[in-house]
């Protein structure tokens, strides 16, 4: 009846064109504008041409010929056509248009402002404009408000928020569904405020699917409260409120943190009943979790069951998928999908674990030539991957390559250099860093790890490191305390190492281990078990590393028989499978108190083999108790392992010359001499007072080294001092002569 009009009148057009928009069939509705503007100018009134514009939200190039017809045509004049342009500028990324447009307004009314204020893409002069219409007496409204608290997105910001707050709470507009919604919003997106969030939400006496997404979505944004998204979604189910793509990706989201599987396969039930088992979020959340949940293959059922896969689709099936990353990478860019910097980093990480380094060569040459080399984190993810691979030549290259470098970037290559061993160029790099960018807790981290590995860096670079963070605020973060507890450790201060542990006001399992290993490592025996004693008290559960650091001060003090109660604790109470590790202390244990035949029993329950470390350990407890049967054949499989190392070697020909083999001896160090074995010269460290610099390596020696140049002056002072030592000792003995004569 509408086609066969002579001359439909205008409402139905208005009508006509409203029905299309709102069915998100633009194009019908602009084809009717178009069609009655052919009839003439005064065919069509403002609200055609305001109508337009809203079905140009995709079609900035047609708004701007409309803008231009209402400047010619003077319905420019008319506030609702200004109001409708500065609307599809801003949802077309083009705000300054927007911003020109409401600077040629007289009058402009509250749609105006509140239209603008929604267009700002930064937050900050988003809330500058705010205020800025509350300093000239605009009154806000819901719209006002709701608008200006989707911009609290900062710290900074979100204190702005808060004083929103207590305006909307000022002028009775807490109870608006809207504002409501956007309160819920914004203290969601702190996870510290999730309280708060769900104060406004309770107290809110009309709640709206909405609403109940920006609560759903707050808990699983936030780790520790996805008990609470799974909770909240049975609530709102139970309240009769139809779930939609977001409670289903926010409810799915949660059971993957809380790999509550059972409970994930209900909700994809309802999930498909509900018409959203195709819906491409809601597939990508319900994969994620399905890998998490290691059920791969329900997680390639939904993969192979979507009807299109974007970016994030791709992503999440390549990064769960490490074996065969590389392999899904190729399906995604036969499927037409352009990859992202995030599937790129994913892409990297998968090829690190797997260890394979032609694939990562061949992605590193793929980002050259696309361009992704330029975003930051992809080629930051390169410096890990090369340090993973011992490349530190090609981690650095790429390093150097960065046009811009940030934090993560320097704390890439001085973590790089600390896994690689090279504890020298980790501590200069963070030299480096530190004049260029405000190190973090990772940067503290890693350099702490690179000079507690380090025998030939003076302590003091640790200990200025440790004023360092005091002086920045990290001295009570739990990374840095524990690498800091760990460093103090390993050079040897048990003192300095107790006094970060008792610092740390929340003690983590962490702290605990590193503390016990701290003691154990010192042969501190009665120290480790009133610890360990302390931590039970606690409630602080062990893990297998505390165990380690346990049984390996058992093992140093001879106490055989705890070691084996701990050891048969660790698995009957704690549910703690043995790794090779706790087999290869517990070989050592038994070997150290003599008690050889249950070292050999442990030595053959070691999965995978006794490693190269018990092996020598256990050889050194035949030679001391004279077990040349044992030793021989622990020789036998240790030089098969490492025949270019001489420790073997030198412990059987030590062995046999104590048994007065001599043929035996002769035979092991003819043996030697032909492999081109030689016995490895120990090295011992003394740190030298100076200047930074100076002291950056402490000084290495031999025996009988005569490297140095002040060699001379240090061969006179030992002599010197060694004659001191005789003299006191000399002293010392005749004291006690004559103490004993007087007591006589």
């Amino acid at each position: 009846m509408f086609d066969k009009s002579l001359k439909p009148a205008l409402v139905s057009i208005h009508q006509s064109m409203l029905n299309g928009i709102h069915q998100n069939r633009n194009i019908e509705a602009l084809k009717l504008f178009k069609n009655q503007l052919q009839m003439g100018i005064s065919e069509i009134d403002e609200v055609a041409i305001a109508l337009a514009l809203k079905g140009c939200r995709e079609n900035v190039n047609f708004g701007s010929q409309i803008h231009s017809l209402a400047i010619t045509s003077g319905f420019i004049s008319f506030t609702t056509v200004p109001n409708s342009l500065m609307s599809m500028y801003c949802k077309n990324g083009h705000f300054n248009k927007a911003l020109c447009v409401f600077n040629s307004l007289d009058f402009p009314d509250r749609v105006s402002y509140n239209t603008l204020l929604s267009g700002f893409e930064n937050g900050k002069e988003a809330l500058s404009f705010a205020l800025w219409m509350h300093s000239i007496g605009f009154m806000f409204d819901a719209v006002s408000y709701t608008t200006a608290l989707s911009h609290c997105t900062n710290e900074e910001e979100f204190r702005f928020g808060i004083q929103l707050h207590s305006v909307v709470l000022k002028f009775g507009l807490e109870n608006d569904v809207f504002v409501g919604n956007a309160l819920v919003t914004m203290y969601s997106k702190w996870g510290s405020n999730m309280a708060e969030a769900e104060r406004v939400f309770y107290e809110m006496l009309h709640k709206d699917l909405v609403s109940w997404n920006a609560l759903l979505s707050g808990y699983a944004q936030e780790g520790s409260y996805s008990c609470q998204a799974t909770l909240g979604f049975r609530e709102m189910m139970k309240a009769g409120v139809k779930p939609d793509h977001v409670s289903f990706t926010s409810a799915v989201s949660a059971c993957g943190q809380e790999r509550s599987l059972d409970l994930a396969k209900q909700i994809h039930g309802l999930v498909i009943k509900m018409a959203y088992g195709t819906h491409v979020s809601v597939c990508n959340v319900l994969i994620s979790l399905y890998y998490k949940c290691d059920v791969t293959e329900d997680a390639n059922k939904v993969s192979q069951s979507m009807t299109e896969r974007n970016v994030v689709s791709w992503t999440t099936m390549l990064s769960m998928n490490d074996e065969n990353a590389v392999s899904v990478f190729n399906g995604m860019r036969r499927d037409g999908v352009y990859p992202n910097h995030v599937t790129f980093v994913g892409l990297i990480h998968s090829i690190t674990v797997k260890n394979s380094l032609p694939e990562g060569q061949m992605i590193h040459g793929f980002c050259l030539k696309t361009n992704f080399f330029s975003e930051l984190n992809v080629a930051n993810s390169f410096i890990s991957m090369y340090a993973k691979f011992e490349l530190m030549e090609d981690a650095f290259q790429v390093f150097e390559e960065l046009d811009q470098r940030d934090l993560i970037s320097w704390n890439a290559l001085i973590s790089a250099y600390a896994q690689n061993g090279m504890s020298r160029e980790a501590l200069q790099t963070f030299l480096s860093a530190s004049m260029e960018l405000p190190p973090n807790e990772y940067t503290f981290g890693s350099v702490l790890s690179a000079i507690a590995s380090s025998e030939c860096i003076s302590l003091k670079h640790g200990q200025r490191c440790h004023a360092c963070l005091i002086k920045r605020g990290f001295n009570r973060n739990p990374i840095v305390s524990g690498a800091l507890l760990d460093m103090y450790a390993k050079r040897g201060s048990i003192a300095e190492s107790r006094g970060v542990f008792y610092e740390i006001a929340d003690r983590s399992q962490v702290s605990w281990t590193a503390i016990i290993s701290a003691h154990s490592r010192h042969g501190d025996y009665e120290s480790v078990m009133a610890l360990f004693k302390e931590m039970k008290n606690k409630g602080v559960r062990p893990d297998s590393i505390t165990f380690l650091s346990i049984l390996t001060a058992c093992g140093r003090k001879g106490m055989v028989d705890m070691g084996v109660h701990i050891f048969n604790s660790m698995v009957r109470d704690y549910s703690i499978e043995p790794s090779s590790e706790h087999y290869s202390c517990m070989v050592d244990m038994f070997g150290r108190a003599g008690r050889l035949k249950e070292a050999e029993i442990f030595l053959a329950q070691i999965p995978g083999g006794p490693g190269l470390s018990v092996l020598q350990s256990l050889l050194g407890a035949c030679r001391i108790y004279g077990n040349v049967e044992m030793a021989t054949k622990v020789a036998n499989t240790l030089i098969a392992l490492e025949p270019e190392q001489s420790g073997s070697y030198v412990l059987m020909s030590n062995l046999f010359a104590e048994k007065g083999q001599w043929e035996k001896v002769a035979n092991i160090r003819k043996g030697m001499r032909d492999k081109g074995v030689r016995k490895e010269i120990g090295f011992s460290w003394v740190d030298v007072i100076g200047s930074i610099d100076c002291s950056l390596n402490l000084h290495g020696f031999s025996s009988d080294d005569k490297s140095h140049p002040q060699t001379e002056e240090i061969y006179r002072m030992a002599e010197w001092i060694g004659s001191e030592l005789k003299y006191l000792e000399h002293e010392e003995e005749e004291s006690d002569y004559v103490a004993l004569v007087c007591i006589t």
